[in-house]
């Protein structure tokens, strides 16, 4: 399914749902369920509970039903629907713009004929259990019973690491500004939630097709609520705030009731409802389930691949950033190996995996892909890893440190897992967003990555890379503050020169900071800090110049290189040179027609 991430295999979900502090929670969940952590494996619901569904209660059903992904051509996918019905199987759903149709079947032989038909490119079975009865006559979420909040708005561990609270100050978002919660839904009535919830927006994607019926988007569990919560959470002085609590929370929920699955049909309708509903940002703190990792020599998981490819594609053309949690299985997602949880909605196996093999939609490209971390510049215990693969990291919580946030009925808890981490770069991103309405999806990927803090690699020989980019934290923890324009000096001897340079055609330009009052070498870690703004930074090379004239080039960008501007911190060894003296930073442009301004740039000690 697309699993929450919180359990440690399937799901991206919270690990440790704790009660809040004088309200009473009681969790309960089917196993597997992305909210919480049963101790089971996770995977479909018990066999009694599935048992007590209603075999029959359906016109259309029948026993061995399966869900197919048919791959056609973008654009008109009547073909394909005539070569599904020929062959024995109805359209469930069909989305001609990206040339995929969601077709049921309970033809054994029905892949196979459907894999010969003229103009087909992929089909694929998008589970190994049956279409559940209900998908034919969708039951309503029940709405919980609110219970009022005695609780306070109060300093938390992960907002603070991030700078959200120094944030609020400067902006806490636009409410233009739409992030969709692809979840197991979200509790729309919650006080923390009410405020800044986009109902006309929501719909259910369980099964693969639009649900647009009131209540359709509630929570099946509480792990969407729990994620919308850290995203958007009211600033109204009770419970919780939000990362970025003025943007709107829209809930799309494509986890099925009983077992919070979340299969490829799913995901594929909730990227497309994104898509054409304008959200800005998507949170997907999950696994397309059954298949931890979807190889494309499997025809079944390639057409699972193309079909969510093409709707996360359809989903970022109009407009929308896909940001998603990394798992929570302590592996390294640069290196696979083995797979032992799938497909989990029938018996797992033993299998045998490369880096081809990938887990979607966190590994589709265009996904910003976030770890977890604790309460400290740690990975998280259970967070995955891997070098290029992870983005950015955030506080996902750990042990003791709990994420804190809104849960259905109106109560409040704690989860860990990369579930949580996801959220909070969700939020950073509405709030750059915010900033900037023109912003492009590219836009906000590159300065989540540019603006984040550089987290180096703890001693831990599976992180690789360096301070700025490394296995375990991507490009670093990210910043709200910064997203919002704001700036605080980070710890250690600070300086700072911000009188603007004119950087002109085929020129080198220098500015200086004097550095004073601190004794000894610089730092084998010296933090180069560097805000240039500049059309196409291909013309561009920076370097670092000691007291003693020594050179230091921090970046030669690739001629090739079209973006604009440089906003980054780069990492020095300067251990040799004496801390105290004038520094420059030596700006060269190689090439005409562009131009621009050393807008600041700073050391830290």
């Amino acid at each position: 399914m697309t699993t929450p991430r919180i359990s440690l295999h399937r799901l991206r979900r919270s690990l440790l749902p704790v009660a809040a502090a004088g309200a009473a929670l009681t969790l309960a969940a089917p196993a597997g369920a992305a909210d919480v952590d049963t101790g089971l494996p996770p995977g479909p619901a018990p066999a009694a509970a599935r048992a007590a569904t209603p075999a029959q209660s359906a016109a259309g059903w029948a026993a061995g039903t399966r869900s197919y992904l048919v791959i056609t051509a973008p654009g008109d996918t009547s073909a394909a629907r005539n070569a599904v019905t020929a062959n024995g199987g109805s359209v469930f759903a069909s989305y001609d713009a990206i040339g995929v149709v969601v077709a049921h079947s309970s033809a054994a032989g029905f892949a196979t004929a459907m894999r010969s038909a003229t103009g087909v490119q992929k089909v694929g079975a998008t589970r190994t259990s049956d279409v559940p009865a209900d998908a034919y006559s969708p039951t309503l979420p029940g709405a919980p019973a609110q219970s009022p909040t005695t609780l306070t708005e109060t300093a938390r561990w992960d907002m603070t690491r991030i700078n959200a609270d120094k944030a609020w100050a400067v902006s806490t978002g636009s409410p233009s500004v739409t992030v969709g919660v692809l979840d197991t839904g979200v509790d729309d009535r919650h006080q923390d939630i009410a405020p800044n919830f986009d109902a006309q927006d929501s719909a259910s994607c369980a099964y693969g097709k639009a649900d647009a019926r009131a209540g359709a988007w509630r929570d099946v569990g509480t792990h969407g609520t729990h994620v919308a919560g850290t995203i958007a959470a009211a600033k109204n002085g009770k419970g919780v705030v939000g990362v970025a609590p003025g943007v709107k929370i829209a809930s799309v929920r494509i986890a099925e009731p009983n077992t919070s699955m979340f299969f490829a049909e799913n995901t594929v309708c909730g990227f497309m409802w994104a898509g054409d509903h304008g959200f800005d940002v998507t949170n997907n703190s999950y696994y397309t389930d059954p298949w931890m990792f979807n190889c494309p020599d499997d025809p079944d998981q390639a057409a699972i691949i193309e079909g969510v490819r093409r709707a996360q594609e359809y989903a970022e053309g109009k407009g929308s950033l896909q940001v998603a949690a990394a798992g929570n299985s302590d592996y390294d997602l640069a290196n696979k190996r083995t797979d032992d949880s799938s497909p989990n909605d029938s018996t797992p196996v033993n299998r045998t995996i490369t880096n081809a093999c990938v887990d979607i939609p966190t590994e589709l490209p265009g996904v910003v892909t976030v770890g977890a971390m604790g309460n400290g510049n740690i990975k998280a215990s259970y967070s995955n890893f891997g070098r290029d693969v992870i983005d950015v990291a955030a506080p996902g919580g750990d042990g003791a440190y709990g994420v804190y946030s809104t849960l259905p009925g109106g109560k409040y808890g704690n989860m860990n897992g990369t579930s949580m981490a996801s959220p909070h770069v969700a939020g950073v991103a509405a709030l750059l967003k915010s900033a900037d309405p023109a912003a492009t999806p590219a836009d906000l990927r590159a300065r989540l990555g540019t603006q984040a803090t550089d987290t180096a690699c703890p001693s831990d020989s599976r992180c690789t890379g360096t301070t700025a980019k490394n296995a375990f934290f991507g490009e670093g923890q990210v910043d709200a503050l910064k997203a919002v324009g704001g700036t605080t000096p980070p710890p250690g001897r600070y300086f700072e020169n911000a009188t603007d340079v004119t950087v002109a055609d085929n020129a080198t330009v220098e500015s200086a900071i004097a550095v004073t009052g601190v004794p000894g070498n610089a730092p084998a870690a010296l933090k180069v800090g560097v805000d240039v703004k500049h059309t196409y930074r291909g013309d561009l090379v920076l370097s670092l110049v000691a007291p003693d004239g020594s050179v230091y080039v921090l970046e030669d960008f690739a001629d090739g290189d079209s973006a604009d501007n440089v906003v980054k911190t780069y990492t020095v060894d300067a251990s040799s040179e004496s801390a105290s003296g004038t520094w420059k930073l030596r700006v060269r442009d190689i090439a005409t027609q562009d131009t621009g301004r050393i807008d600041t740039w700073n050391l830290t000690f």
